[in-house]
């Protein structure tokens, strides 16, 4: 017999097509009303930017980076480099530790978090209980991810001294909030009945989550982890700036002090840092698929 779709079933994919076109239009009418304000309401010119007193301050910039005129540029000093590597060290220490905080409280927190088990079909009570604890967890992946990693970090040097712990710790709460939605999505997902299969047999809970849960959404969480790693280490620089230690505390104050020459040592060991977490974590993506 031939499969007729339901009108139910006709109307979704309208409706949401519907959904996409309006927020499409609602971003694009956002756009113009930006630059309408920029333009008429702050009264913005661009030609302000390539004045001659612009371009004059970019070349005396651009010559202190390049060491012009400067008799011992950092970035040609041996002692400069060791130390400057030695941040770097630091830095990529904090991005581990940070990735590392947020990815153990996104473990301990993303079943919960999964509306497959706010709606599972145990008792009453004990269906209300795990809706209360999803609302929790969920506002509180909200609340993580909503406050910027210079905010968490300006916090909580007031309650740590200046150091690379507070800098892990802001940049952790963030990445928190992000990694536990997008995995709690992948759960959410998953294709249960494999699951059932499992819990129809007479596996227990333990055995679910390591036959049935762990094995299916290993490769995506990997995925999430390691591209919230590569985000962590290009914004060590930032929460650096507040006092978090390694490269970014360096390089706010050289720009403080106008050793303009140090600027770019710091900036070449962060590009090179970036540039080896980028090929470790593209090696690591490969091995498992």
């Amino acid at each position: 017999m031939q499969h007729i779709p339901s009108a139910t079933s006709v109307r979704k994919p309208h409706r949401r097509f519907g959904i996409v076109r309006v927020s499409v239009y609602m971003a694009f009418l956002l756009i113009i009303a930006s630059w309408i304000y920029l333009f008429i309401g702050e009264q913005a010119n661009l030609a302000e930017l390539f004045s001659a007193k612009n371009v004059r301050y970019a070349v005396q910039f651009l010559s202190g980076l390049a060491g012009v005129g400067v008799d011992h540029p950092a970035f040609l000093d041996i002692e400069s480099w060791k130390r400057a590597l030695a941040l770097t060290y630091q830095t990529l220490q904090m991005s581990l530790m940070a990735i590392g905080f947020a990815t153990l409280g996104m473990l301990l927190t993303v079943i919960p978090a999964s509306r497959v088990v706010a709606g599972g079909t145990e008792s009453a009570l004990l269906r209300a209980w795990n809706r209360i604890v999803y609302g929790l967890v969920r506002a509180m992946y909200v609340i993580s991810r909503s406050v910027p990693e210079l905010i968490w970090a300006m916090m909580i040097i007031f309650f740590f001294k200046p150091g690379l712990l507070p800098g892990a710790i802001a940049l952790a709460l963030h990445n928190f909030g992000i990694l536990g939605k997008l995995c709690a999505e992948v759960v959410e997902d998953l294709d249960m009945r494999p699951i059932r299969n499992l819990a129809s047999s007479g596996a227990s809970k333990a055995q679910i989550l390591i036959y049935g849960i762990i094995p299916a959404v290993l490769p995506r969480f990997l995925t999430y982890i390691l591209y919230r790693w590569e985000v962590i280490i290009r914004t060590t620089i930032v929460v650096g700036f507040v006092g978090a230690g390694g490269l970014g505390h360096e390089f706010k104050l050289s720009m403080s002090w106008f050793h303009y020459t140090d600027v770019t040592l710091y900036l070449l060991c962060y590009l090179m840092l970036v540039f080896a977490v980028d090929l470790i974590s593209a090696g690591l993506r490969r091995w498992m698929q």
